[in-house]
Formats: C-alpha cells, structure tokens, sequence
C-alpha cells in the first residue's frame, strides 16, 4: 500500500474510533451450536432500522401489488410461508425476542435469483429463484434460513453502523490532518475494500452458519444446502474474484458448509420430518 495513502487509512481508523467511542458493540443472537460469537459495532437502534426497512418492504409490496406481480402463484406462497413458518418456530435459539416479530411471506413474479428478509422478519421471494433452479423445499429452507440469519443478526443495522463509523471518521480526518478531495476519496475506497467489503463476507458467514443450524432444527436436510450452491454456481455466468466481491466464493462457500455438517447433521436427525 502506498506511503501516503497508508497514513491515510491509519487516521481514518483512528478519527472513526475516537468519533464513535468504541462503544456500541454486542453481539445480537447466542452462539448457536455453530458458535456464532463475533462482537458487532452497533451505533443505531433496532427501531430505526426496522422502521426504514419496514417502509421499503411496504414500497416493494405496493409497487408489485400495482403491477400485479404480488404473490400470483397462490400455491407457491402457500409453500414458502409452511416453511417459513417451521424456521421461525427455531428462531429463539438464537434470539427470543424474534419469535414475537411480525414475520411476512411474499413473492414477487420476477426471473432474478433473489430474495431476502429485511429487519424484523419481513421475507420476500422472487419467483425466479424458485422456478429457474427447480428448489425441493430443503434447498428453500437453506435460501430463507441464510436470509433470516442475516435478520436475526441485525446485519443491515452493522453495516448500516460501520457506515456512519467509517464516513464520520473519513469527515474528521479532512478536517483535522488537511487531507485534498482526492485523498479523502483514495481513503474511503481503501475503507470499502478493506473493511466493508470483508465484512460483508464476513456476515455472509454468519448467516450460512445460522442458517444451517435453523434449517437443520427445523427438520430440512443440511445437505440442501451444499446443492443449492451448486446449482447457483453452475446458474452463474461467473462471479467476480472474491476479493472484490462482498460474497464469499461458492467453492469456498461449500467447502466451508460441508466443514459444518457435524455440528448440524444430528440436529437434522432429531428433527427430521
């Protein structure tokens, strides 16, 4: 790393810890049996966080409703929301508090590999995901599971946190060591690289960790898992270096599934349909 732009990243990290106290940190679920234990920067409320997501997901939903792409497929819902239902019946193993959340299940008619859970249990699948890779409802349960974890964590809050963290420190450090517009920016994509983007794959973990362990006290085959990134690895066109990418590698995804089946596979067997 050059000279300069080290010095720069240094008062970056300082100003941005100075600026937030260092206080803030915790961790938002129990370990698990997977041991999921990292402390985490959380500078804004739960409340927040839930209540800018809750007004996107209602924006999502009324625009879908309004192009009449809204849950078309009364069946499919049917399904997701059966299996949503068994995996929020786990979720107080990891927080109790979530079991009282108002969970959501939509679908969106859509060909995009998608989905996802927004904070405070608000689940949304696009219908493509379904379809396009012909999911048993193990491999769903893997796709919410890992989506729920990311809610269950609070990862949007995190980044959200680390966000006003590291953009407070980057204002500070102008200020006070005199750094040009250009180095400010040379320092906020040196923190982008170096701290959002491992992060990221760093909650992505997380939430195939949780996820494995949900899906396997829920009664769904942990092994879904494995073949579910096989068939998004062989439905990818490719997949930018991991380096640059704020998800880990699906090879490096898998293996690191695999590694965590004897943790869970007893799980499963106790739980089993």
């Amino acid at each position: 790393m050059h000279k300069l732009l080290s010095k720069t990243v240094l008062a970056v990290s300082i100003t941005a810890m100075t600026a937030t106290g260092l206080s803030g940190c915790a961790s938002t679920t129990s370990a698990g049996a997977v041991g999921v234990d990292r402390q985490q920067l959380l500078l804004i409320s739960s409340e927040q966080v839930q209540q800018m997501s809750a007004q996107s997901y209602n924006k999502s939903i009324a625009e879908a409703k309004q192009r009449r792409l809204l849950d078309t497929n009364p069946a499919q819902l049917a399904r997701l929301k059966r299996i949503a239902n068994n995996l929020v019946n786990q979720v107080s193993v990891y927080r109790p508090d979530a079991a009282r959340w108002n969970w959501e299940v939509h679908t969106i008619k859509s060909k995009s590999l998608n989905a996802f859970v927004m904070p405070g249990g608000k689940v949304m699948f696009y219908t493509g995901i379904i379809d396009r890779l012909n999911l048993t409802d193990d491999e769903i349960a893997a796709i919410m599971g890992h989506e729920m974890a990311h809610a269950l964590r609070e990862h949007s809050r995190e980044r959200l946190s680390r966000e006003v963290a590291t953009q407070t420190g980057i204002g500070i450090a102008a200020s006070v060591f005199g750094l040009s517009q250009g180095q400010a920016q040379l320092a906020g994509v040196a923190g982008d690289l170096g701290l959002s983007r491992p992060h990221s794959r760093t909650q992505e973990s997380e939430a195939d960790q949780i996820g494995l362990e949900l899906m396997a006290r829920a009664g769904y085959n942990p092994q879904a898992a494995v073949s579910l990134w096989h068939k998004m690895q062989q439905a990818s066109k490719g997949e930018p270096p991991q380096f640059l990418s704020t998800h880990p590698s699906s090879s490096n995804r898998i293996a690191k599934l695999q590694a965590l089946m004897p943790r869970v596979m007893p799980l499963y067997q106790q739980n089993r349909h």
